[in-house]
């Protein structure tokens, strides 16, 4: 598969360069295992470092959120290269229909790129707050708890090695991690894009049919019809690429957001109090990317019956009238993206679970007092 038409798609560009770099698709050498193995191995021992802290709960807590964020990273990146197939055909058909509507896609291509760009930035800062947080802790910690058996993590000059280890490994975790965000938000863009442009096809059926013959209108109008089929494989395949991956990250982002909304309620050293309400943040931030956009897809989904009704469907035949009924009756259900092909992913859906994780909180918090 060629990659330059992919690599120079300026709407999914600065998620797959990051990607390419790494050798996650597109590009296939030892280069992956460059970042692969080494985060994989320290995930390990970050959760070993969590059976070793079991009973001491603020170091729990904060070390459980590390964990997770890499064992996400890990998981992320582990799922792409064995879907890697699926994932390529699926960015060569994003390049592929971006040159059909490049001109509608332009207002979009800046938002998405604006997006992937701050997801890295925000990425890069809360790494660097990661590791430089142990710097003012006062005592001899690491940015994310390890345990290793038979180690001892604060020996020198254990301690200075592990220190730099890890600090170099948050940037290969962070390029993991937080591309795939982006991902998921400037593919739901570019699907907004396609039925944008699907309905303003169907609103001009009006003029169609004063101007042009029954043949080329009919040719249009199926036109259509064949790209409303192509916009519900493309969520389809959206939808299959990360329903589980969604599920994992909406079970583990619930119970790391009420952990960490107790802990800010324990703690009173303002720099912890600091770093966590940034860890609540990054939770609130990514969660609420992913299901803003998954929304916006559904409402706008639900405009295709609107706009098929606003096409001039009493001056068309029978055999078209038909056809336009198809399309309204096919659009009345909604394109969705699931997690893990249970639930739809809709700002309702955030809502609850912000309030899911309030409620724990709450249970918990009452229980420790």
């Amino acid at each position: 598969m060629a990659a330059a038409p992919i690599l120079d798609c300026p709407i999914i560009s600065a998620n797959v360069r990051v990607w390419h770099f790494w050798s996650f698709v597109l590009k296939h050498d030892a280069m992956r295992y460059v970042s692969i193995i080494p985060v994989g191995v320290m995930n390990v021992f970050m959760f070993a470092d969590l059976y070793r802290a079991w009973g001491n709960i603020d170091e729990v807590i904060i070390n459980a959120y590390f964990a997770m964020i890499f064992f996400n990273a890990v998981l992320r990146t582990i799922f792409i290269l064995c879907n890697r197939q699926a994932y390529e055909d699926f960015l060569q058909r994003i390049a592929d229909v971006y040159s059909e509507i490049a001109k509608l896609v332009r207002k979009f291509t800046k938002r998405a790129r604006l997006l992937s760009k701050a997801n890295l930035v925000l990425g890069a800062v809360i790494s660097t707050c990661y590791v430089v947080y142990p710097l003012f802790t006062g005592t001899r910690s690491l940015p994310y708890g390890m345990f290793i058996p038979g180690v001892n993590n604060f020996k020198t000059p254990l301690y200075q090695i592990f220190f730099i280890g890890q600090a170099v490994l948050t940037f290969p975790g962070c390029c993991m991690y937080i591309p795939f965000t982006s991902f998921f938000a400037t593919t739901s863009l570019f699907r907004l894009v396609q039925i944008r442009t699907l309905q303003r096809q169907l609103r001009t059926f009006k003029d169609e049919v004063v101007k042009e013959n029954r043949a080329l209108v009919e040719s249009k109008l199926e036109k259509c019809i064949e790209d409303h089929k192509r916009i519900i494989r493309y969520v389809s395949d959206v939808d299959s690429l990360v329903t589980y991956i969604c599920l994992i990250e909406f079970m583990s982002f619930g119970l790391m957001l009420c952990a960490l909304l107790f802990l800010l309620n324990i703690i009173e050293n303002p720099a912890q109090i600091i770093i966590v309400v940034a860890y609540i943040f990054m939770i609130i931030s990514q969660i609420f990317t992913f299901y803003w956009h998954a929304n916006e897809l559904r409402e706008e989904s639900i405009g295709i019956a609107e706009a098929a009704y606003d096409a001039p469907w009493v001056e068309l035949d029978d055999s078209m009238q038909k056809k336009l009924l198809l399309v309204i009756a096919r659009a009345q259900q909604p394109l969705e993206i699931t997690v893990g092909n249970v639930y739809a992913m809709t700002l309702e859906m955030f809502q609850s679970l912000l309030n899911a994780s309030y409620s724990y909180f709450t249970l918990l918090r009452r229980v420790y007092n």
